[in-house]
């Protein structure tokens, strides 16, 4: 039972139809249990012998008067219906001394000339009554149940309909706090309150827009918070990078008001100042690649890549070729693993080689020239993947401060598709780039 209730829709429109069908069944149930008391209390209390010979003995004291006011003779029938019709729900019947009766109902007369029955029972008490022509006994009857039976039938269907409109009202009532309560949840978002989660309990489409709102509130959190990392992040660069230029800056000055200021006769004095002016400007000069380097990558949100499809295999022999040319001539020894089978890729060569440049770069920065460089290619689970795997020289006095580089080349890999990532120990750094590939199965004839 429960789990098909679990499965009934629960959508506002279904939870309408629902309520709208507990109103009827309620107001059903009213409606009978109404009928059921208004019966019994009619039965027992409107109907009981005392009220109704109370009620008897008010029309018999009515009839009386309008028979001596109006000089109303037994035998006018037409006097009595105008009576009857005068007064709901009364029957009269009139007893002449004939031993026969008229009655009168409604302003009609029924049975007229009939036999009399003189059961008490049926008619119950018989009342003598002078009319102008002598004295009759008359029987009273009193359908007024057939007018509170209506009454109770009225009120019956106003409980009805109040327990069908105020289940309605309590149903909209709920809906109505739940959606004020979601609008203040959105003014608090708004007026940047983020911490209070917004609740989501409920399937419909209420819950999921309080679910939406709440993912919202997560989203903004989490930029807020990406963006203060990064204001923090373009902080640290600015101040690193302003610390880097100046100490160069620095040193090249003092070496060009040593030039300045020397005795030209000495040469080889003036030659060392110059190659030391030189070494700094060129440092100079690979900081502020870099930081052109960080902005051209992080400056915008999408690169603008020339993808084309490649044969994996020729393209990173291409790229590795070079990248090992450059390390030897920097006086590294590399081993090289190629991978097995034929694949193609998808990629800009351009900013491919970009990524391989700067890996080759840190290598000459950071590596150990007395270790190998191992450049390790693999193609499976439809990656093609390249490694770059050195030990750390132990005469660096710092690490890299921003590392620019290695985040340039996460975002040129993750722009095409692919990913980066790094691992160090403090001895070993290894670098790998993933890019996806579709590997080429050899055909026979």
């Amino acid at each position: 039972m429960t789990k098909a209730l679990s499965k009934l829709p629960r959508s506002l429109n279904a939870k309408m139809l629902y309520a709208s069908l507990l109103g009827v069944l309620l107001g059903s149930v009213l409606y009978f249990f109404m009928i059921a008391l208004g019966q019994v209390l009619i039965d027992t209390v409107y109907m009981s012998e005392e009220n109704v010979a109370q009620r008897k003995a008010e029309i018999y004291s009515r009839l009386s008067s309008y028979v001596i006011r109006n000089d109303v003779s037994g035998k006018d029938t037409a006097a009595l219906a105008q009576w009857t019709a005068e007064n709901d729900y009364v029957t009269i019947l009139v007893y002449d001394s004939g031993s026969r009766h008229r009655s009168f109902s409604g302003g009609k007369a029924i049975g007229a000339d009939s036999e009399i029955v003189y059961d008490s029972a049926q008619y119950g008490r018989l009342y003598p009554l002078r009319f102008s022509d002598g004295v009759y006994l008359i029987a009273i009857v009193d359908n007024s149940q057939v007018g509170e039976s209506l009454l109770v039938n009225v009120a019956a269907v106003a409980v009805a309909a109040g327990g069908f409109i105020l289940l309605l009202l309590f149903y909209m009532n709920r809906l109505t706090h739940r959606i004020i309560a979601l609008s203040k949840a959105a003014q608090e978002v708004s007026s940047g309150q983020l911490e209070k989660d917004i609740s989501a309990a409920g399937q419909d489409e209420v819950s999921a827009l309080a679910r939406s709102m709440d993912e919202m509130r997560r989203s903004l959190i989490q930029q807020m918070g990406s963006e203060s990392r990064a204001w923090q992040a373009n902080t640290e660069l600015l101040t690193a990078i302003s610390h880097d230029i100046r100490t160069p800056m620095t040193s090249m000055i003092g070496y060009l008001g040593l030039l300045n200021d020397s005795d030209f006769s000495d040469i080889e004095r003036c030659r060392q100042f110059s190659r030391s002016a030189y070494s700094k400007a060129m440092d100079l000069k690979d900081l502020t690649d870099e930081l052109f380097k960080y902005f051209l990558v992080f400056g915008s949100a999408e690169l603008k890549l020339d993808m084309e499809r490649y044969d994996g295999r020729l393209l990173l022999e291409q790229l590795v070729s070079e990248a090992e040319f450059s390390l030897t001539e920097a006086g590294f020894r590399v081993q090289r693993m190629e991978f097995e089978g034929e694949c193609s890729i998808l990629a800009d060569p351009l900013y491919l080689k970009r990524v391989m440049d700067n890996l080759v770069s840190n290598v000459m920065k950071y590596g150990d020239k007395a270790k190998r460089v191992v450049i390790l290619s693999e193609l499976q689970n439809g990656l093609l993947s390249l490694c770059f795997s050195n030990s750390i020289t132990r005469s660096l006095d710092r690490v890299e401060s921003t590392k620019i580089g290695l985040r340039t080349c996460k975002r040129i890999m993750e722009q095409m598709g692919g990913s980066f990532s790094t691992e160090t120990d403090g001895e070993h750094f290894a670098a790998e780039l993933r890019i996806p590939a579709e590997i080429k199965t050899e055909t026979t004839a």
